[in-house]
């Protein structure tokens, strides 16, 4: 690890001394991520362009859409490959909670490739049978947990937001609780991934509170004082959120309405594991609920319309998920985005709130 060699030199130079702070290094993983990403766009996309890589639009959607078929999609690899070369350099990539969320995120970033190139190698949208693509997610989630509960003592209870003192262990059956959500909110993110930028910022917005729930629990003084779990070795996943929030805002620079390039699969499953883990390691997992809001609201639109028809015929919607809804119903596209960027902003105050009411 680069940022270790630099410290080693602080005995020559005490300067370098800076460098076993996981705040100066939260800084410089993020911009570490951002430029590279920034850098590497325009040649990325270049490149996905003359692979053909190119976004299906499915059939029954708003018309609008259809200006978009071909758009370069798989750029999730972008925020990927940023983040992993800050994790080389800035990141101990020994510490076993930094291993589980990266051994996370990119297991379901390759589901998520697996299912972006069946459907641009057969220009429709459909790609991985949903069965198999969830069994991925939750076999790798819970592998990650039982090597994590078993061999490094990792917390088994769950805790709810805005009150303190109350907890459950769940012991093993948390491998099953810790997967499903997971997976419930890697899957949340890709329904949400539907619109230029869409997803994205709620993700950057979920993924820097939850750096900050890291750095609080991983800090004993600190987790005491506001009463939250302390989390020996959380702090270590600040400069990792970093990254990735780096990494996602210069995709967004390329994503942004009117987009060059779609993050596809990869990129939403991914982060959505990204954020599911965080959550789950600084145990706020029924606080992901409120955090994630925008992405519960959307995946919970899908379930009721599929469910609705199925069970009546009728469709609670004009189209699932809920962005489509808002779409059809009149609301632009810009409208729309921004607006559910704005409740993603408030739903991050609120989680955050829950540090002092407990």
């Amino acid at each position: 690890m680069f940022y270790q060699w630099l410290y080693s030199l602080a005995e020559q130079h005490s300067i370098f001394n800076v460098f076993r702070y996981i705040t100066v290094r939260t800084f410089i993983s993020f911009f570490t991520g951002f430029f590279l990403c920034l850098i590497w766009g325009p040649y990325f996309i270049e490149s996905l362009k003359k692979k053909h890589f190119g976004q299906s639009i499915r059939d029954d959607g708003p018309q609008t859409h259809k200006k978009k078929a071909g758009t370069p999609t798989m750029g999730g690899w972008l925020i990927l490959l940023s983040s992993l070369i800050s994790l080389a350099l800035w990141i101990d990539v020994f510490n076993p909670l930094v291993v589980a969320t990266v051994v996370i995120t990119w297991g379901f970033g390759m589901i998520g490739y697996a299912d972006d190139y069946l459907k641009v190698s057969k220009k429709n949208t459909k790609g991985l049978s949903g069965k198999l693509r969830l069994a991925g997610e939750f076999f790798i989630s819970g592998i990650a947990l039982f090597i994590l509960i078993k061999y490094y003592n990792f917390n088994t209870n769950l805790t709810l937001p805005f009150v303190k003192d109350i907890s459950w262990d769940l012991g093993y059956a948390y491998i099953v609780f810790g997967a499903l959500v997971i997976t419930g909110t890697a899957n949340a993110v890709n329904l949400t991934d539907g619109l230029d930028g869409l997803a994205i910022v709620p993700v950057i917005i979920s993924a820097s509170t939850l750096a900050i729930f890291a750095y609080v629990s991983g800090h004993a003084s600190i987790a005491n004082y506001l009463q939250i779990p302390h989390i020996s070795g959380a702090g270590e996943l600040t400069p990792l959120a970093a990254a990735m929030i780096a990494g996602s805002l210069g995709f967004l620079w390329f994503n942004t309405y009117p987009a060059q390039v779609f993050m596809g699969d990869v990129g939403s499953l991914s982060l959505g594991g990204f954020l599911g883990t965080m959550a789950v390691i600084t145990k706020n997992e029924l606080l992901m609920v409120v955090l994630g809001g925008v992405f519960v609201v959307e995946a919970l639109s899908v379930i009721t319309q599929v469910a609705s028809f199925k069970l009546t015929g009728k469709r609670v919607f004009k189209m699932a998920p809920l962005h489509h809804h808002f779409e059809l119903g009149g609301l632009t596209e810009t409208k729309i985005i921004v607006r559910f960027w704005i409740i993603s902003i408030l739903l991050a105050m609120l989680s955050l709130a829950t540090l002092k009411l407990r």
